[in-house]
């Protein structure tokens, strides 16, 4: 399975993601330009000691990190989406795409991507949930799709 940051900013969700990715033998991709550097003490505190684990790749673009995914198997979450996030049950192992906190994934992406978009229902006095929380949710249940294959 494949987790994928796009230009993410905080270094402590980062951090609290790439520690998710660790505990479930995910694949943890960023994408684009780091509001952080991968050197910087609030990730590696949020990571602990884990980033050993950590199965990290770093991409450039986009179109780079999902080129060789299967496009039916990708998945983009944001806000604005009209569908919910435990409709999507890819064929093979699932890359789940985030944006960016400040202001999620761009707009010409979502647009062109719209029926692979999904979103986590919330009320609406609240923007978004935070990215961490998010990726969690998301993840776990893809876990749960596949039965829990964690080995352990």
């Amino acid at each position: 399975m494949h987790v994928v940051l796009v230009t993410p900013q905080i270094p402590q969700n980062t951090g609290s993601i790439s520690r998710l990715c660790a505990a479930t033998g995910t694949h943890l991709h960023l994408v684009g330009e780091l509001g952080f550097s991968l050197a910087d003490r609030y990730l590696k505190r949020a990571g602990l000691d884990y980033w050993p684990h950590v199965l990290l790749h770093r991409h450039e673009t986009l179109d780079e990190c999902l080129a060789s995914a299967d496009p039916a198997s990708v998945a983009f979450y944001s806000s604005h989406a009209t569908s919910l996030y435990t409709d999507f049950a890819p064929p093979a192992d699932p890359w789940m795409v985030f944006g960016r906190e400040a202001d999620g994934l761009p707009k010409e992406l979502l647009a062109r991507e719209s029926a692979r978009t999904y979103s986590i229902p919330i009320l609406p006095v609240v923007r978004s949930l935070n990215l961490a929380n998010a990726v969690s949710i998301v993840l776990y249940e893809a876990l749960r799709q596949r039965g829990f294959p964690l080995g352990g």
